[in-house]
């Protein structure tokens, strides 16, 4: 396994640096304070090509790899974890899902239009009673002719307000439980789904996050992603893709502390030196470098083997998401830390970073179900 980067990947990472340093770190504090991104970053998010990362290129994508989409997500995440999740959930669980399981009419119709940002996509799979036991939803959409009619509240939809098209799981069989699952492409303004407020978050702030409610929404049968019924093993398969766009998120969350902590400790003096000259600081700066570099590895290794021929590594992403989070939040308190009082206003970015890693512990499935996820393999295939 050779992690050298490639040069087409070295070139994306320093394209993306650059956009991160010039258009996104100047106004990363202003997105955060207002609750949204730019209208001129996004669309010039979608210029360079970040929202068709995983859509192949007859559609107008980009068509990268899984490694070279993980290393622009967390040059994305380092200066502002909110844009990074944006793209993130449009890639890793919209685009994903429609290039992976759509028809070919779908794709013809709205992966072009993703590829270039012109339409965001919102993915919606959980419901106020429903989180980690998807399964459990109870959202239906009741097929009459030609048409299914839903009705029914989800929540924590990421890109909601952004959204031209969400990803949205329903039961289309309530009898059926688990297997009664269908996954259904919802255009924005359809009549009967209202968008609710967006949540007041502790961190992302700048990322929409809504419940959407359906009152007798009709939506053709010719939305259905992939077969009817079959939504609940489209939203595993999904997830795991979008586990590692959480895990790069992590990671560059970290790394963004991680410099701030540095730059911070070099300038701050007291009893006469900067404080980076003290050992204490220097074993705290060594840890966190130490951290996010592992953290870094198991996710390039998730995402090299999520692309290799017939390999399901839910396992071993599971495993870069549950440490690269914990690691994140760990990296991001030790540099607040470092900061002393000053950390804990909003002078200092380290205080976004601490807030905004919190999270990544949390959504796409929390550390407990990852635990879940490694232990089954653990007692089912043993100790690799």
């Amino acid at each position: 396994m050779d992690f050298t980067l490639t040069e087409d990947q070295q070139m994306l990472r320093e394209a993306t640096r650059e956009f991160c340093e010039k258009r996104v770190r100047p106004h990363a504090e202003e997105f955060d304070k207002k609750g949204a991104i730019s209208d001129d970053v996004l669309r010039e998010a979608g210029e360079l090509g970040y929202f068709g990362l995983v859509i192949p290129e007859e559609y107008g994508g980009l068509g990268v790899d899984t490694v070279t989409y993980v290393i622009v997500m967390e040059e994305l995440a380092r200066v502002c974890a909110s844009l990074e999740i944006i793209i993130s959930v449009h890639n890793s669980l919209v685009c994903h899902a429609i290039s992976r399981f759509a028809s070919d009419e779908i794709k013809k119709t709205y992966l072009p239009r993703l590829a270039t940002g012109e339409i965001i996509g919102a993915y919606s799979l959980s419901e106020p009673g429903a989180g980690t036991d998807a399964g459990s939803l109870i959202a239906t959409a009741i097929r009459d002719g030609d048409h299914f009619v839903c009705n029914g509240t989800k929540s924590w939809v990421t890109n909601a307000g952004l959204a031209g098209i969400t990803l949205v799981f329903f039961k289309t069989d309530p009898e059926a439980g688990k297997k009664g699952i269908s996954c259904i492409l919802v255009e924005a303004g359809t009549e009967g789904m209202t968008l609710g407020k967006p949540e007041d978050k502790l961190g992302l702030k700048a990322s929409d996050t809504r419940e959407i409610s359906f009152a007798d929404a009709r939506i053709p049968v010719t939305h259905v992603i992939g077969e009817d019924g079959r939504g609940l093993s489209i939203a595993l398969a999904i997830l795991d893709a979008g586990r590692i766009g959480v895990a790069a998120q992590a990671v560059g969350i970290a790394q963004g502390a991680l410099e701030e902590g540095l730059k911070y400790s070099q300038q701050r003096e007291q009893f006469g030196q900067p404080i980076a000259n003290f050992q204490a600081i220097q074993f705290k700066l060594a840890d966190m470098a130490t951290r996010v570099d592992a953290g870094r590895l198991l996710t390039y290794r998730a995402a090299f083997l999520q692309d290799q021929p017939d390999s399901r590594p839910s396992c071993e992403i599971a495993i870069a998401k549950l440490f690269s989070s914990q690691m994140s939040n760990w990296v991001a308190n030790e540099a607040l830390q470092i900061h002393g009082g000053y950390g804990y206003i909003k002078e200092y970015p380290v205080e976004r970073f601490f807030r905004d890693a919190r999270v990544t512990e949390i959504y796409e499935g929390t550390s407990e179900a990852q635990r879940m996820v490694i232990a089954r393999s653990l007692l089912t295939n043993g100790v690799k």
